[in-house]
């Protein structure tokens, strides 16, 4: 009898219980993954300014997916400054302006339109 590929493991994310599939042998990483999700939400929910776990998760999922791309962005070796695309009229597309700045007008950015999309009165940080 074949065994399943996924098992089932129930972890806690600002303290609600959630029960994820998960690929036997992938415990670790899943786990892990957990533990980032979890501190990235419980530091925005610490600091106070965003009550509702939709904003939160939202903001988490932001920051740890900028992280992600400054990472594969130094790890690269043809990693180039990806030129401003023109999302905010604020920043303009010159060589002066650093990447790490378009990157954060770009955040900015997208932060503002998610805030207008999920509406509200308490916009994000």
């Amino acid at each position: 009898m074949n065994k399943p590929a996924n098992k089932q493991i129930e972890v806690q994310i600002m303290g609600q219980s959630y029960l994820l599939a998960c690929p036997v042998g992938g415990e670790s990483a899943l786990l892990d993954a957990v533990e980032r999700v979890d501190t990235a939400m419980c530091r925005i929910r610490d600091t106070g300014k965003v009550k509702a776990r939709d904003r939160i998760a939202v903001l988490a999922s932001l920051n740890l997916a900028f992280e992600l791309s400054q990472k594969e962005a130094t790890s690269s070796p043809a990693a180039a400054p990806v030129p401003n695309r023109g999302t905010s009229p604020n920043t303009p597309d010159t060589p002066e302006t650093p990447a790490s700045a378009q990157d954060q007008t770009r955040l900015d950015h997208l932060v503002r339109r998610i805030d207008q999309a999920l509406g509200g009165n308490d916009p994000l940080p």
